[in-house]
């Protein structure tokens, strides 16, 4: 039986646990990209082209966005598209730290079908397909019921509470955390282990697409920051911002964010 999207994802991922635990830490060779677009490591053009590598091989119709890839706009030509961050959290990475993750997705048409973060140093991997639920190492998972705003646990940087993204005299009180891989953050918010995540500024694709996915077929709600589903694929490709928690919680950052 030919392997499913998901099936080819977990594989590979796995494969880029393998090169990426080789290098972590601080001894990795980093250097920082031009234009302030953040650092680099070897670990991350490894695994970079052993993902396009394998997943191209296996999939040669799709197309393909991945962070450390240039982008080109034959992507936009085929009605399924690799999206992959070969590692979220490079700084973390580069630092020793255990929190980081491959990030690696499907989307057909805009729409995540299958997705996939991996975190080797924890032992952890979240899993998702369209219509199947989600799973951290094969158990499934469902987010937070938390039903008060004040009382939630949320994962946001210090800047997404500043005063201008509130509306008048509503910037939340709820106790904020911080995970520095992106797509880390939107696994912990399915598990239900955070009652919701957010952040209000542009989000590339890469770092959230499979996020996306794990997030809705388990059971919550993601959107950008206006409320809007999230569509992939895009000529440019960056989202407006990421809100993510179960139903009530979304519902109520959302009714607090200001509009603009």
């Amino acid at each position: 039986m030919p392997a499913t999207d998901l099936d080819v994802l977990i594989a590979a991922a796995k494969a880029a646990g393998e090169i990426a635990m080789r290098y972590s830490g601080p001894a990795t060779r980093r250097w920082d990209k031009p234009g302030g677009a953040g650092p680099v490591t070897e670990a991350d053009l490894a695994v970079n082209d052993m993902l396009h590598a394998t997943l191209c091989a296996a999939r040669p119709d799709y197309g393909w966005l991945s962070e450390e890839t240039e982008d080109t706009a034959d992507r936009l030509s085929h009605d399924r598209v690799f999206i992959v961050d070969p590692i979220d959290g490079t700084r973390s990475f580069a630092d020793g730290s255990g929190t980081w993750a491959h990030a690696l997705a499907v989307a057909e048409q805009g729409i995540v079908t299958a997705g996939v973060v991996y975190l080797p140093r924890r032992k952890l991997i979240y899993t998702a397909a369209a219509g199947a639920g989600a799973f951290v190492n094969g158990e499934p998972i469902s987010p937070s019921r938390q039903d008060s705003l004040r009382a939630a646990d949320i994962l946001a940087t210090k800047p997404n509470m500043e005063a201008v993204h509130w509306k008048p005299g509503q910037v939340p009180d709820f106790t904020r955390a911080y995970r520095p891989s992106l797509a880390y953050r939107m696994a912990l918010v399915a598990e239900g282990r955070f009652d919701g995540m957010l952040t209000l500024r542009p989000c590339w694709e890469w770092d959230i697409a499979a996020g996306d996915l794990i997030l809705r077929e388990a059971g919550a709600a993601c959107t950008d920051r206006r409320g809007a589903p999230l569509r992939f694929n895009n000529p440019h490709p960056t989202l407006d911002g990421v809100v993510a928690a179960g139903p009530v919680v979304h519902r109520l950052i959302r009714d607090a964010l200001h509009p603009s």
